[in-house]
């Protein structure tokens, strides 16, 4: 029973938010079984039982493997950073991270338009106490800022469900709001309202997905967040809302009009690249720092699905990558604020020498992040761009590695100054292991999957991009 990998964590975080003990037990063991039973949907799928709304698609079980792959490791860093700060509510922290992880996964193997969207609102009321479990003022303010403009992207995007509902309706066609469904008969559909159906999908998705210029609310929340929050924000969350918009395209594809989602998805990663590059370069927190380039991430991922075949597979292979590396970023700024105890970048100097385990963690994250080898986003991007200049996209590929330049100097700048400038005060919070096996695990993730060809794994991105014209497309 499919549905078994959203309920469980629904039960648990239930059951947490009920109980006055056993908390981070049962997120742990939560974590571990959510895993076990996302490889085994992997390597021998099951029926759903509510067949007519859920499917296991190539795309849905990419992104729920990387959810689940992050959770896991993720509540392991939690627990012992709970130890170490002083949380509003440990509880409240716990339940919403397991109702985060039920709503997710209920995005990432949900087949109707309705339920997809009834998922992906229920990410942001799971995860906005996330935000605020500090309740500071500044909290506050970032979690309002979440709510509302995720809301309004939220019903942009439900608008956007109607409109395709009204492309089968005009053209008389009676079949169920699901992907499948919609897949099947994509070529008798009403190209005029499906076009504007793209268009709203795109604007609400892309705003809980962190589309430049509908983003801003990101760098606030990741601000305020705690780290493990942050890191499930940036590594899963984002992944959720593009499921949504690469679905719908695919409908676009196989009704004949990919090429008008295409040059949008291409426009909108362009502006988010660029804007992302901008302001990285005048940026004094970390955490807002990591939040940017979420954005220039997703920017990309956006600019790689449009140009479609390599780059397709490129995206994929990015978004993958991106939500490995950025997580153990965000774990490792963790430390460095419990040490430090400030998100400033002027305030944090010498970890290298005070923090060397840290050190090594948040170097190879940004190695990683800026798309130098070993790590796969080199070669991620290096697909994009290829794909980008087989199909003539010449002055759009050079905007893109302008950008990533600009970004990589941006962010070269502070993590030199984070590393090797002088500090003569003690820290607060030393490491513990506990704290850095997760973001060494992570990165090993991501090195792993760079130089060891899984053919299951190849097979599955090469099935999601099929649409798309493959890999030659």
């Amino acid at each position: 029973m499919v549905e078994l990998v959203f309920l469980l964590p629904l039960l648990a975080g239930i059951i947490v938010l009920g109980l006055k003990k056993y908390w981070e037990f049962i997120l742990l063991f939560t974590g571990l079984f959510h895993f076990l039973f996302t490889l085994i949907l992997w390597f021998k799928p099951q029926k759903p039982f509510f067949n007519s709304y859920f499917a296991l698609t190539s795309e849905g079980l990419l992104v729920l493997l990387i959810t689940s792959f992050l959770f896991l490791f993720i509540s392991m860093y939690s627990i012992s950073y709970l130890k170490d700060v002083e949380i509003g509510n440990e509880q409240i922290f716990i339940g919403s991270m397991l109702l985060f992880l039920s709503a997710m996964s209920a995005v990432a193997v949900a087949d109707h338009i309705i339920v997809m969207w009834i998922a992906i609102e229920a990410t942001t009321l799971a995860s906005a106490p996330l935000i605020f479990i500090h309740k500071s003022k500044k909290s506050l303010e970032a979690t309002w800022k979440y709510i509302l403009i995720c809301s309004v992207g939220i019903a942009l995007a439900l608008l956007g469900s109607f409109l395709v509902a009204l492309s089968m309706n005009i053209k008389g066609i009676d079949v169920p709001l699901s992907f499948t469904e919609l897949s099947n008969i994509a070529t008798k559909l009403d190209k005029k309202w499906l076009k504007a159906a793209f268009v709203f999908i795109l604007v609400g998705y892309g705003t809980k997905m962190g589309l430049a210029p509908m983003h801003t609310w990101l760098p606030d929340a990741h601000s305020e967040a705690p780290s493990p929050a942050s890191a499930l924000l940036s590594g899963a969350l984002l992944n959720c809302a593009y499921l949504a918009i690469f679905k719908t395209n695919k409908i676009l594809h196989l009704a004949g009009i990919g090429s008008f989602s295409d040059r949008i998805l291409i426009v909108f990663g362009l502006i988010s690249i660029f804007i992302a590059a901008t302001f990285a370069l005048k940026q004094s927190d970390y955490k807002r720092l990591l939040a940017y380039s979420s954005i220039e991430n997703m920017g990309i991922i956006a600019f790689g699905t449009g140009i479609g075949g390599i780059a397709a597979y490129g995206a994929i292979l990015h978004l993958i990558h991106h939500s490995l590396i950025k997580s153990s970023l965000f774990l490792t700024s963790g430390n460095i604020l419990l040490a430090y105890g400030t998100k400033l970048i002027d305030k944090v100097g010498g970890a290298v020498r005070l923090l060397p385990k840290t050190f090594v963690s948040f170097f190879a994250g940004f190695i990683g992040i800026a798309g130098f080898p070993p790590f796969g986003i080199f070669i991620s991007e290096f697909f994009i761009i290829i794909g980008a200049f087989k199909k003539g996209y010449y002055v759009s590929v050079g905007i893109f590695i302008f950008s990533l330049i600009v970004i990589f100097a941006g962010f070269s700048r502070y993590l030199m100054k984070m590393s090797f400038d002088d500090f003569d005060y003690d820290i607060k919070v030393g490491e513990k292991i506990t704290r850095i096996f997760p973001q060494y695990a992570l990165l090993l993730a991501s090195l792993v999957l760079t130089f060891c060809n899984i053919n299951y794994l190849n097979k599955t991105i090469l099935n999601a991009i099929a649409v798309f014209g493959g890999i030659h497309g």
